[in-house]
């Protein structure tokens, strides 16, 4: 037993906790527990728990459904108690998913994340993530299909007037600290309801870890305070849609290798060609990072989304912006991909956006000229005469990106990219046999 196991171990012990949850996700990203008494830890540790990995979306086949679920005892924070009335003190840890063979389950999406680290790691590279979270609070989610009400009247960096969970945010950001995911700033979004809390930045399998717990705490705070949160991408017409804007950098040993102070903008050759692997690849990833047919309201309709594959310097219309704040300051010379959006599953979006840099790098790509136009303002047109390409504007146009992809598939393996696939395009044409107000209200008379 190593010496994090015994840590885990010795912290239950003293802490009295009744309860650990393990924790994985499936390939769309959806968070799956299974809860252990502390007395079965150890041999957890030593031995993995069981589980019938048939029965998960996207996992095994029937007749492999054998699947181990191993602890790592490197995420094991404290949950936040259950309440005044159940003050039960649990914690949780992610686990990484095997085969009964010992070998890496080729299913996990964390194992996914995982290989591309590794890969960097070969390359001399460490990747560092801070993604900027937003999100809805609405009155309920139970809206049987109508749109939600949100739960106040603010804008940008309000303090709104009307608010039905005045302390949601201050809430939130005590959880967060509490299980040592640490917050840079929380404010009220531009549209009614609309949150954004930023994590601090992390390495990216701990950044994939903490955003899929900051889900979950998001959704239980809400809860606790009588409404919901949503991380939907765009539940409102009117209303701006939820990204996950993601800052990365690459750090090799203790050295920020995307600052080159003799740079106008301070980003070096290993940036740009970073960048550059983001741009050309983005349409193939698209249904990775956008992976909702909803998703693709938001990239068309929605407030600073990107529609196109540019970059730019404090451009917030690009699918690439790079930060102008702190330009001197080495430690701080990121980039900020915009297209990712709050419901995408962070350890795949993660892989194929560190893996498109990482190809970038590897194979010298050239980055174009920056974007200085508002790209979503421009009309298709004067997109294509400025040599802009558009990106996917709906999943049906992602999925056909994404199948012909060998880029792709590499990365994600063959079995998550083809269930991928198989079960984006049954969503799709799910929506499209959809009847919708809006089709009846206009061609019901003819």
């Amino acid at each position: 037993m190593d010496s994090q196991q015994e840590y885990v171990l010795r912290t239950i012990e003293e802490r009295d906790i009744r309860l650990v949850r393990l924790w994985f996700t499936d390939i769309l990203g959806s968070l799956k527990s299974v809860a252990v008494a502390p007395a079965e830890l150890e041999s957890a540790f030593a031995e993995g728990i069981g589980f019938d990995g048939s029965a998960i979306e996207g996992f095994s086949r029937i007749s492999e459904s054998d699947t181990i679920a191993m602890p790592d005892p490197s995420t094991f924070q404290l949950l936040p108690v259950d309440g005044d009335d159940h003050p039960i003190q649990s914690a949780r840890m992610f686990c990484d998913i095997m085969n009964p063979d010992g070998h890496a389950s080729y299913s996990d999406p964390r194992q996914v994340l995982r290989r591309q680290v590794q890969i960097a790691a070969d390359e001399g590279f460490s990747c560092m993530v801070s993604p900027e979270i937003e999100f809805y609070l609405v009155e309920n989610l139970q809206t049987a299909g109508q749109a939600p009400k949100p739960t106040d009247n603010g804008g940008y960096f309000d303090q709104a007037s009307y608010n039905i969970a005045p302390h949601f945010r201050r809430d939130a950001m005590f959880a967060l600290e509490d299980m040592g995911i640490p917050v840079e700033f929380s404010h009220h979004e531009t549209s009614p309801g609309q949150q954004e809390i930023d994590l601090r930045h992390a390495d990216a399998l701990t950044m994939a870890d903490s955003i899929m717990t900051f889900r979950y705490l998001m959704k239980l705070i809400a809860q606790r305070n009588g409404v919901g949160a949503t991380f939907m991408p765009k539940p409102f017409q009117q209303y701006a849609g939820s990204a996950m804007h993601t800052h990365m950098s690459l750090f090799e040993g203790d050295i920020n290798a995307f600052h080159d102070p003799d740079d106008e903008f301070s980003l070096s050759r290993t940036a740009k060609q970073f960048v550059a692997g983001i741009l050309t690849h983005a349409n193939e990833i698209s249904a990775i990072t956008n992976q909702w047919t909803n998703s693709y309201k938001r990239i068309l309709f929605g407030n600073e989304a990107p529609t196109a594959a540019t970059w730019g310097v404090s451009n917030r219309s690009a699918l690439v912006r790079v930060p102008t704040y702190r330009l001197a300051k080495e430690q701080s010379r990121r980039v900020e991909v915009r297209s990712p959006d709050s419901a995408c599953n962070p350890y795949l979006a993660l892989a194929v956006l560190l893996g498109a840099g990482l190809k970038g790098i590897r194979e010298g790509y050239d980055i174009p000229e920056p974007a200085e136009d508002d790209i979503a303002s421009l009309s298709r047109r004067e997109r294509l005469a400025l040599g802009y390409v558009d990106l996917p504007g709906s999943l049906d146009q992602a999925l056909r990106e994404m199948e012909k992809s060998e880029f792709v598939a590499d990365i994600l393996g063959e079995h998550v990219f083809e269930f991928f696939l198989r079960n984006k395009w049954r969503e799709w044409h799910d929506y499209q046999q959809q009847i919708t107000s809006w089709e009846l209200l206009n061609n019901l008379s003819f």
